[in-house]
């Protein structure tokens, strides 16, 4: 369903974290039987970051937060609203939302965590849009955060090379200037692929040091990347027509980074330049609802992504659920 908007809500700041431990293709190859040659030619990925034993996802979040006030210098004591996008959360009670408003010293905001898996963090952006336009609220953060080495089977080489930890966070605001609106939005879900993607015997914890050992991701690499080719290239070339967007005008498309085989086809079958395209994968392999504002950051950081430009943010992944945010670049 898409939806075009008329909107006053937009973006004003954006920051990110990832943990200080890099593991490389090279140390993975002397975990499990994989080589560095093999997992760049399916992958794109060389590298990506692993949380300490004692840092959680809410960990990376508050760092993310840290990151953005250091930069823009915000304020974030006066937020209404909290908003994290995670399938790995410290615990399922109470959530990492609740607890980044304690670390940060929020004293009076709503708290919630959304699990929409790779799609989560655009999947956030659209709450906090309707939010923000209810008038109700006006000022919401919204973020991306992963540990999924916590859940990585190290001994499943079509698994263990794909993933890595990270967050990503951005302020949305009411009332700013027009030229940063959320243009248009759209959502899907097919349900009956679910089993594709799938995380494994969750059980609830009381302390992030009780966190579950014995869930683990499993997906279906193949039936992923079919849906992703078809469905989510459907996704993506009906909300640039319904938003009457030519794939030509988007000067950046962020898209969840899967892996950078996915992204290089997505592009081939929609019509988007593979230069448009944003990827965080290199360095920081998959990280489900924290890739979108990696990738994102990394081209603010170094210049790329500018005030003005349009951008077209697009998740996909377990559910199997797809979203996608078009918006104009404010910062």
């Amino acid at each position: 369903m898409e939806k075009h908007l008329q909107s006053n809500a937009a973006i004003t700041a954006i920051g990110t974290y990832t943990p200080d431990k890099i593991l490389s293709n090279a140390d993975l190859e002397r975990m499990v039987d994989t080589s560095d040659e093999w997992i760049v030619q399916r992958t794109g990925i060389q590298e990506r970051r692993i949380a300490a034993d004692d840092q959680y996802t809410s960990d990376l979040c508050i760092r993310a937060v840290r990151n953005m006030q250091e930069r823009y210098g915000v304020q974030v004591e006066d937020v209404d609203y909290i908003i994290v996008a995670t399938s790995t959360p410290d615990n399922v009670i109470p959530s990492v939302a609740a607890q980044v408003q304690a670390g940060l010293g929020i004293k009076h905001s709503g708290a919630i965590d959304i699990q929409a898996a790779c799609a989560g963090f655009t999947s956030a952006i659209q709450l906090a849009n309707g939010l923000l336009l209810s008038g109700v609220y006006r000022k919401i953060l919204v973020i991306g955060g992963e540990t999924l080495s916590k859940v990585t089977n190290y001994e499943d080489r079509t698994t263990c090379i794909l993933f890595g930890d990270g967050a990503g966070a951005i302020l949305m605001e009411a009332g700013t200037a027009a030229e940063g609106d959320i243009l248009a939005i759209s959502s899907h879900t097919e349900g009956a692929g679910g089993h594709h993607v799938y995380r494994s015997g969750l059980s609830p914890s009381i302390n992030a040091a009780d966190i579950d050992t014995t869930s683990r991701i499993v997906q279906n690499g193949r039936e992923v990347y079919k849906w992703a080719l078809s469905h989510v290239s459907e996704g993506i070339t009906e909300l640039l027509r319904d938003s009457g967007y030519e794939p030509s005008q988007i000067n950046w498309f962020v898209p969840h980074n899967a892996n950078q085989r996915i992204i290089d086809a997505l592009c081939d079958r929609t019509g988007i330049s593979e230069q448009q395209a944003l990827s965080s994968i290199e360095r920081y392999g998959n990280t489900s609802a924290a890739s979108i504002p990696l990738a994102l950051d990394a081209a603010v950081q170094d210049g790329r992504v500018l005030p003005g430009h349009l951008l077209l943010l697009y998740g996909f992944g377990g559910g199997l659920t797809q979203s996608g945010v078009l918006l104009r670049w404010s910062i």
